[in-house]
């Protein structure tokens, strides 16, 4: 951890009238079959102090739970191209717009929930209101990853789901580490972010995602999978 920011980040940030940083923790491309507690001991142990908040994103949870699928892998059916066809692209994360990726959410959600999502969606976006389609669907779909030109090897093949139980994740790190902190599993990106699961209330939560609203692990080659927030 060298505690400076990413590039194009700050490394301080101010919420309701307190200062914090967000200390981002460099790491080695986490692969399918490492055990994230002992990745999580490697380099976040020596790291973190009473009072911290360590953040881990919910990439490599669910990397460490088996849930990475290889493009290849996936066999999308004739409904997931079709609705792949409708999901707006953007430059942070190509979500379900994709036919692996829409066809993950299929088989994650179920059909008839990816169906009403579209759906109601397109009516809604018909009147000028977005992001419908993901509330339907939940946060399931709204965690699938697919690769991007920025997306680290081998990822950049690869279509990542939403990580398993992340809230009993989060308390399971939280014991391993000990001491006086807490841990949050976290889906960000440039466009905003949820807290997956934590052990924290919901009041902070809220207070984290408005931390780390500016994504700072960075949406690229950063290898910054890991970060603590401390009062600064």
């Amino acid at each position: 951890m060298s505690g400076e920011a990413n590039a194009g980040k700050a490394l301080t940030v101010s919420v309701e009238g307190t200062s914090y940083a967000r200390i981002p923790i460099r790491t080695r491309v986490v692969m399918p079959g490492d055990d994230l507690d002992a990745f999580i001991l490697e380099y976040a142990k020596d790291a973190v102090q009473p009072g911290d908040l360590l953040f881990v994103t919910e990439k490599i949870v669910a990397i460490t739970q088996g849930r990475s699928f290889k493009l290849d892998t996936i066999k999308p059916r004739k409904l997931a191209l079709f609705l792949s066809k409708y999901v707006t692209r953007t430059p942070y994360g190509i979500g379900l717009g994709m036919p692996e990726t829409m066809e993950m959410a299929l088989r994650e959600c179920g059909t008839p929930r990816i169906l009403l999502a579209a759906a109601v969606s397109a009516v809604t976006k018909a009147l000028g209101r977005k992001g419908d389609f993901y509330r339907i669907a939940g946060d399931k779909a709204r965690a699938i990853d697919g690769p991007t030109k920025g997306t680290i090897p081998p990822y950049n093949q690869a279509v990542v789901l939403g990580p398993e139980r992340p809230r009993e994740v989060a308390a399971r790190l939280k014991s391993l580490l000990g001491g006086d902190l807490q841990v949050a599993v976290v889906d960000i990106n440039d466009l905003g972010g949820n807290i997956l699961g934590s052990t924290m209330d919901k009041a902070g939560e809220k207070r984290l995602v408005a931390i780390l609203k500016d994504n700072p692990l960075g949406q690229g080659h950063e290898s910054t999978p890991l970060g603590i927030v401390r009062h600064s």
